[in-house]
Order: C-alpha cells, then structure tokens, then sequence
C-alpha cells in the first residue's frame, strides 16, 4: 500500500497550530490589552492579583464559587448531552426559557406585586424550557422532520414568543420589567449568595444523579434499542437526562444568560473527549474543565472590571478546548499526526522488509538473506529512486538492513525476523482469502496488502487455526499463492 507523504500533512498541521495559536492569542490577550488602552481599565498589579487569587473579597468568593460549581455542573450534564448527539438542544432550551421568565415576572406582578422574585422567575423558565426539550423530542419522534429541524422551529418560535412577551412585560402596570434582559446575557459580577447556594446544590445534585445512574444513562447514549431490549425505561432515563439539562439550563441564566449557557454545556466535555476514550474519565475532565474555566474566568473578570464576566468564562473555555484540540492525549491534531507518522513509517518499512525478501526469494529460494539488487526492489512498488534509498537508509538506521554495495542490499538477523513475520501475515491473508471468501489468486494481492498492517495476535492465531492447522511452526512462512 503506497504511503501517504507527510509533507503535506505537516505543513497542513503547523498553518492549523499558527492559526489556533493566533485566535487563542486574539481572543484571550487583545481585550486586556485594549482595556489597558486610553479610556481602559489599567492592567492589574501583583497586590490586585493575589488579593483575587486568595478570593478576599465578599463579592468575588460568591461569584466564583457560583461560576465553578456551575461549570462542574455543565461538564457532568453535557458530557451524556454531547454523546446522545444531542448538543444544540441545550440551545433551543436555553431560547425556550425566555418566555416562561416573562410568563412567571407578569404572573407575580399581578398576584404578588413582586415580579422579580427569583424562586418563582426560574421555575417559570423551568418549565416553559422542559416544554420547548419536550415538544423538540416529540417532533423528532412522531413526525418525519429531523432534530435540527425540530430544534430550529422550537428554538426560534419560543425566543420569539419571549421577545414578545417582554415587550408586554414591561408595560404591566407598577412593574419594572428592565431586569429581565440579564436573563438573556448574564450578570456574573452581581450574584448573590443565595444564587450561588442554589447552583452549589444542583451541581450537587446534578453529580449524584449522574453518578448513581451512570450505568443506565451510558446504555442510553450509546445504544438505546440495547437498552430497551435488556428491559430498561430508555424513555424516562432520556427524559430524565434530558431534565438535567434543563436544570443546569436554569441556574446558568443569572450567570451567563441563556445565549451564552449553551456553551458552557457543550464546550468542556467537547474538549474533555479530545483526551480520552474512557467515559469516566471524560466526566471527570468535562467537570474539570468547566470548574476552572468559571474560575478563571471569573477572576479575571474580578480584576478588569471593564470586562463581562460570563463572556470571559466562555472565552477561557474556548481556550481549553483549543488547547484540547490540538493537544488532545486521544484525539487532538498533533496526536493524530503523530500517529500518521508513526504509522506511515511503519508501513514503509514493512513494504521495504517484504520487497526484500521477496527479491531474496525469487532469487535463491533457499537464503532469503541473499544479496539483492537495489534495482530489482523499485518493481515491486511504485517508488521513486529517491524514496526508495530513503526508506533503505531508515531501516538500515534501525538495524533491519545492510548495505552490501551502493546497488545492493541485504537483510540482516533482525530483519529477518521481522520480514518473515511481515510475509507470513500477508500470506495467511491471502489463503485466508482464496480458500475462505472465495477470492482468485491474481486479485487477492491489493487486499492482503491494505489488512496485513493491522492483523492482531488474536487474529493471526484464528488465521493459523483455519489454514495450518497448528501444525506448522510459528516461523513457518506460507508458499506465496501466485
């Protein structure tokens, strides 16, 4: 199998490092430079610094503890959200809140006098928001639309009906209806400390749930007919799921408003999923990423005061998951890459061990360490000259081959070794292709040649099983079958 180069992939990945550098720069540096500019807030000094850090202001410790413990909150949340394919309904929740808090403020105001009472604004945005997930989930599933449809129509008809409902809002007699557009961006820096005692006890909550019911909740996301043939109620757990959403929703309008809540839920377990394949340990990430993010964000809000809060956190979470992506342990871009290249590697040595031997073979049956012309080897692949001597010098670097003259080359012990395991598992494949999938000869070359590179131990010993039999030895090496 020719080899990808990595030129192209090298150049392409350095331009995407320059670029999410350039944008990490951009977005983190450039409004603490421009708030330091004429008519900005200064830059803060070591003692503001640490007076922030070691959170000795009243108002700070509120906030930051509030904004921590909702992004721990999030990252658990939108971690089963993100694997359900389900992130942007965590948008047309967050738009479906407004009308309800509108609803609630004109309901108190008329009942009560008091239609800023926040108890009862939330529970209003709680359910007017289970509303707006409930009809998405039943468009989706009584209808022939798609989720991104039903989420466009439920998104767009509710936020408009809350515009609407706040313009009659304000003119409700004796009310003061200017407050509720904190609800749509956030008010991070004026958070009571009942605000914060109300997201402490959800998170809490939220974390519980999501740990007692993690078995079922993971069944769900990855394979909801399993589930319900194994007797679970996929429903209730999805709607269940789904409600906890809604409720993180909920205690992250004061802080962050409902347009900017939506990434708080789907941007850390986002960058979490960059660093591993294990679920647990991506909710641990997830909730990680947003606990620090609403801290850092938070306090550099504290110490530029020019400078929102919740845009801050979002824009620090950004941050990680541009780290994420392009660091990422499991999935970032220079992992990848890396992998392509060590793959890359790989193969070509293995092409060059294999077209050796072959040579070898062809030349002298019986000493598959015979010298063989350098020239016989470009036949085998559509190398170039160049390439080639590239690929000889590397595995001569690595002690699979010698140079016995400047047109000659040979295998040595070790190169043999791994040659004859290269040649053995081409050729298993390609018996296992003739005699069992029923393959002609002359077209099971191209086949063997994409697959030998990935054959694992357990699946060599069932190839060895069908066709030998055991009762060739482990370095027999099968006749080729053309």
């Amino acid at each position: 199998m020719p080899s990808r180069p990595t030129s192209t992939l090298s150049i392409s990945g350095l331009i995407m490092t320059r670029l999410c550098a350039a944008f990490l720069f951009i977005v983190l540096l450039f409004p603490a430079f421009a708030a330091a500019g004429p008519g900005g807030t200064a830059l803060p000094n070591v003692e503001e610094l640490w007076r922030v850090l070691t959170l000795r202001d009243y108002n700070t410790r509120v906030v930051v503890a509030g904004t921590t413990f909702l992004g721990i909150a999030s990252g658990l949340v939108g971690s089963f959200l993100l694997l359900r394919k389900r992130s942007l309904l965590s948008d047309a929740i967050s738009h479906a809140t407004l009308p309800g808090i509108c609803i609630a403020f004109i309901a108190l105001q008329i009942i009560t006098g008091n239609g800023k009472s926040l108890p009862g604004l939330l529970a209003g945005a709680a359910l007017t928001g289970t509303l707006g997930m409930a009809t998405v989930l039943a468009i989706s599933r009584y209808s022939r639309l798609k989720d991104d449809a039903a989420l466009g129509i439920v998104l767009s008809v509710f936020f408009g009906a809350g515009v609407c409902l706040m313009t009659i809002a304000g003119r409700v007699e004796g009310g003061n209806a200017a407050g509720l557009q904190s609800f749509i961006y956030g008010k991070t820096a004026s958070m009571l400390l009942w605000d914060a005692q109300l997201i402490t006890i959800t998170a809490f909550c939220a974390a519980v749930v999501s740990v007692v019911l993690f078995k079922e909740f993971t069944i769900v996301c990855f394979d909801t007919d399993f589930a319900n043939v194994q007797g679970w109620p996929a429903g209730i757990l999805d709607f269940l799921m789904m409600s906890l959403v809604v409720v993180v929703t909920v205690i992250g309008l004061q802080a962050v408003g409902l347009i900017l809540v939506v990434a708080m839920l789907i941007i850390p377990p986002a960058a979490a999923r960059f660093w591993t394949y294990n679920l647990r340990i991506m909710l641990i990430l997830a909730a990680a990423i947003g606990g620090i993010s609403g801290f850092i964000g938070s306090a550099l809000s504290a110490l530029m005061g020019s400078l929102p809060a919740g845009a801050i956190i979002v824009l620090v979470t950004a941050a990680f998951f541009g780290l994420s992506m392009i660091f990422g342990s499991s999935r970032g871009l220079v992992t990848q890459w890396l992998r392509h290249v060590r793959l890359t590697h790989r193969v070509g040595r293995q092409h060059v061990l294999r077209a050796i031997y072959e040579v070898a073979e062809e030349l002298n049956s019986d000493d598959p360490r015979s010298t063989v012309p350098i020239a016989e080897l470009a036949g085998k692949r559509s190398w170039s000259a160049r390439r080639l001597r590239a690929r000889l010098r590397r595995a001569a670097r690595e002690d699979l081959v010698q140079f016995e003259t400047e047109t000659s080359v040979s295998l040595t012990e070790r190169g043999l070794v791994h040659a004859r395991r290269v040649i053995r598992n081409h050729r298993l494949w390609e018996m296992y292709l003739i005699t069992h999938a029923d393959i002609a000869p002359s077209h099971v070359d191209r086949d063997a040649d994409m697959i030998e590179h990935v054959l694992d131990a357990p699946m060599i010993e069932k190839l060895e099983g069908l066709l030998l039999y055991g009762s060739e030895e482990p370095a027999y090496v099968p006749q080729s079958p053309h």
